[in-house]
């Protein structure tokens, strides 16, 4: 097994800023009025108004919560949630962004995990989004003895900005620097906490300092060099809630120079390619079940501007990637996780090898642990710049516990090929043991990929009385049958014990909201259901 490469350079002293920092540091280096940010109903600000509206925003929030104090935002991707995030940072207060798609039961737990006491929405958001009841139970919710969350929304905080807030606003910007290092955070100091999604057990807070976030921005820049510049226009369909959402395809580009262009749902299929045409976005960030959606339903010409999806999340099919060629566009894979900021790794357009994704960002650390059973690859743990703080649980609310050393087990079983870039064989709980070998359900759901690329796919194992578990295949594909699948494996060369026993034909794959497949949601379903294929 080969050992991990050695980091590349990165100048951790871009990094020693806070988010808002590096924001006004963009607008001094690219021009305040540049037009620099854009959402779904196409009213443009410049860096100059950014700036503005996070300043006016941030004081009238700053009245809601104490100085280092997390504040719950629950808001689509749009302008209005990048003001709102840059507006708490701005005066030092945590943005805690929760997933409007968790459930109510999982968003009080964050509430409780984070210590939140305050909720920023909009009554706008709420209602196109059907969230009435779940708002109605957060507002119920007793955040400390006595104290029931407070609820602002953001069209009530607006209502309130008169001539003098305005005025204020626009003083405090022409002094923005001086005014920051008084009433922000440190680099060092959490800027956001971002929740797991709570599928095994209750939700875990991912704190994120202002120089991961900073950093990681940095490191992705710096990683593209060459293939990204301030010319190009990013279109981001990704939630927020969401680290890739929020720091690769939304920080990232804004503290770059790059125009960024928001959308609040990457499910709108037709919506998305018709936002790309109208503002000729050049980089699209999403993940390859998102991809396939676009894909289908644009019209004629409406993605001929893109010349690169960045994609993650998920691994990508050599069917998508072939889809989105014909359309003149590279697909980017690459590699993270919410600890890290997230991006840990990205192919290139000069290295840019399908199955990996793609060499280490500069400035990271890498560890392979071998693994029982396992040969050729090893467990990925990762230290840097970008890796969190720490985790706050459900039993220590409100209190950070770093990761040991630095180090952050990413649990996912890698290994590096010749040109050093990342292969992902799996996740350690993504292995199952059949027959005394161990089965990566990623290289599985790879061959299913292989015979029905057009479809989407996942296999889980269950437990089984004879065998100890057994693979179980939830498809897409309405007509799914094991002899295609037994067929493949012959032809690659695998062993029948790789082809599942038991397939379930489905109309749509679980996903969470940030477009991964919902892994325990998934194994539900196969054990629901007990009809085992010949």
């Amino acid at each position: 097994m080969r050992s991990a490469p050695a980091p590349l350079p990165f100048d951790i002293a871009t990094s020693s800023t806070t988010v808002f920092g590096a924001l006004l540091a963009a607008a001094r280096l690219h021009g305040a009025g540049k037009q620099i940010l854009e959402d779904h109903e196409r009213q443009p600000l410049t860096y100059k108004r950014l700036i503005l509206g996070s300043l006016v925003l941030g004081h009238k929030l700053s009245h809601h919560a104490k100085r280092s104090e997390a504040v719950g935002v629950l808001l689509p991707t749009a302008n209005g949630m990048a003001v709102t995030v840059l507006g708490l940072n701005a005066f030092g207060r945590v943005a805690a962004l929760l997933n409007y798609t968790a459930g109510l039961r999982n968003l009080r737990a964050a509430l409780a995990t984070g210590t939140i006491r305050t909720l920023v929405t909009s009554r706008r958001f709420v209602a196109a989004a059907k969230l009435e009841d779940v708002v109605a139970g957060l507002a119920d919710f007793e955040v400390a003895p006595g104290r029931k969350l407070a609820i602002v929304y953001l069209e009530d905080v607006r209502a309130s900005i008169g001539g003098l807030d305005k005025a204020r606003g626009l003083a405090r910007s022409l002094y923005a620097d001086r005014l920051h290092s008084r009433h922000g955070l440190r680099p060092d100091q959490p800027a956001v906490i971002l929740f797991t999604s709570g599928t095994e057990g209750a939700p875990k807070g991912v704190v994120l300092s202002n120089r991961n976030l900073v950093a990681n921005a940095r490191q992705i820049y710096t990683h593209a060099q060459g293939m990204l510049s301030p010319a190009d226009t990013v279109l981001n369909p990704l939630p927020m809630f969401h680290s890739f959402g929020l720091t690769a395809a939304t920080l990232m580009p804004l503290l770059s120079g790059m125009r960024t262009v928001l959308y609040p749902s990457p499910l709108h299929y037709k919506q998305v390619p018709e936002l790309v045409a109208k503002t000729s976005a050049t980089v699209l960030f999403a993940t390859d079940t998102f991809m396939q959606g676009y894909a289908r339903s644009a019209g004629e010409g409406e993605l001929k501007s893109v010349r690169y999806v960045v994609a993650g999340a998920e691994r990508v099919k050599d069917q998508t990637r072939a889809t989105w060629a014909k359309l003149g566009a590279i697909v980017l894979e690459g590699y993270g996780a919410t600890e890290c900021s997230p991006v840990l790794a990205c192919n290139l357009p000069t290295s840019n090898g399908p199955g990996t994704v793609g060499p280490l960002l500069p400035g990271i650390e890498a560890r392979l642990d071998a693994v029982d059973g396992i040969a050729g690859a090893g467990k990925l743990s990762v230290r840097g710049p970008n890796v969190m703080l720490g985790y706050m649980l459900a039993d220590k609310p409100g209190v950070v516990v770093p990761p040991e050393g630095g180090w952050h087990d990413t649990g996912d079983i890698v290994a590096f090929d010749d040109a050093d870039r990342v292969a992902i064989k799996g996740r350690v709980k993504r292995f199952a043991k059949l027959g005394g070998e161990m089965i990566s359900l990623a290289a599985v759901e790879g061959l299913v990929s292989e015979v029905w690329p057009e479809h989407n796919h996942v296999v889980v194992s269950v437990p089984d009385p004879r065998k100890g578990e057994h693979l179980v295949l939830i498809t897409e594909r309405s007509d799914a049958a094991r002899d295609p699948l037994l067929a493949k494996a012959r032809e690659a060369g695998v062993p029948e014990l790789w082809v599942p026993r038991q397939i379930m034909a489905v109309a749509a794959i679980p996903l969470l909201g940030s477009g991964k497949v919902d892994f325990p949601a998934a194994i539900q379903l196969a054990r629901a259901e007990r009809t085992v294929a010949p």
